[in-house]
């Protein structure tokens, strides 16, 4: 069994095919982890959906900020936005079976055996891979409870609190630890985020960092594999780390890794004409 891992797909399903087929990835043999952003701003949406579903145990992604817009906007908590591309999903048949699949996802996946954590943004310093588990496993309950569901996404919004503490509790405490694994890219060694930057490393604020650059990282030593920050364009200084966005959906190029060779896959990707 191979085990691939590929970037945002954010609605491009065709490139995903031909990085697979160059590959000849099998579902029968081989696994695939997705890391999140499987829709939005992509023609393919809809089909993205349905294609990872359609894996079964043999795909696995976490899930990323565009997905979870789409659980905001399909539960009537937020309108689409114009640059979204989620109508088809909201028209389709099999729109409920395919929300409650996405809703289902984790935001953090840790395999034991390969010392490998799957996220879509990251884990701030000041968590270990431990801890960042069962944070994140508090967000994951609120998602699959019906209880819980619509206040956890009414509420998910915002940028504050901008750092962890443990006394938060409620909304507060489910969106910091939602930030943290689906928005963050700058932040500071105790963990404060900031949202102005989404370039490369060279637009860091002052005082602020890439997250996993900073020297008192927690996770440092595991091996973790991310995706949301497509203007690294797949570069990060750091061994234990992956950045496997590299901005398919804005007309760079997807790219899909042999996790357990190292080996990278990439193909560049034409942005459709408007």
């Amino acid at each position: 069994m191979t085990l691939y891992a590929v970037g945002d797909l954010q609605g491009c399903l065709e490139p995903l095919k031909v990085l697979l087929d160059r590959v000849a990835f099998s579902p029968s043999r081989d696994c695939l982890w997705l890391v999140g952003d499987l829709v939005n701003r992509g023609p393919q949406s809809l089909e993205c959906l349905r294609f990872v579903r359609d894996l079964g145990s043999s795909g696995l992604s976490v899930l990323g900020n565009h997905d979870l817009h789409l659980l905001a906007v399909a539960y009537n908590i937020e309108r689409l936005k114009k640059s979204d591309t989620l109508q088809p999903i909201l028209d389709a048949p099999d729109r409920s079976e395919l929300i409650d699949w996405l809703r289902h996802l984790k935001l953090l996946h840790h395999d034991q055996a390969r010392d490998l954590t799957l996220v879509h943004a990251g884990i701030p310093p000041q968590w270990s891979v431990r801890k960042a588990l069962r944070r994140a496993a508090e967000v994951e309950a609120a998602l699959r409870e019906e209880a819980t569901l619509l206040p956890f996404l009414d509420g998910m919004y915002g940028n504050q609190p901008a750092k962890w503490n443990k006394d938060l509790h409620g909304v507060e405490r489910l969106r910091v630890i939602t930030n943290y694994f689906t928005r963050m890219r700058f932040c500071k060694a105790d963990g404060t985020l900031d949202f102005s930057a989404k370039e490369g490393l060279e637009s860091a604020p002052d005082g602020f960092a890439p997250w996993f650059s900073h020297a008192n990282r927690k996770s440092r030593g595991h091996r973790l594999i991310f995706g949301h920050w497509a203007a690294l364009q797949g570069q990060c200084d750091q061994p234990d780390v992956h950045a496997l966005d590299t901005g398919c959906v804005w007309g760079n190029a997807m790219t899909l890794m042999n996790v357990d060779s190292g080996e990278l896959h990439r193909l560049d990707c034409k942005r459709p004409e408007k």
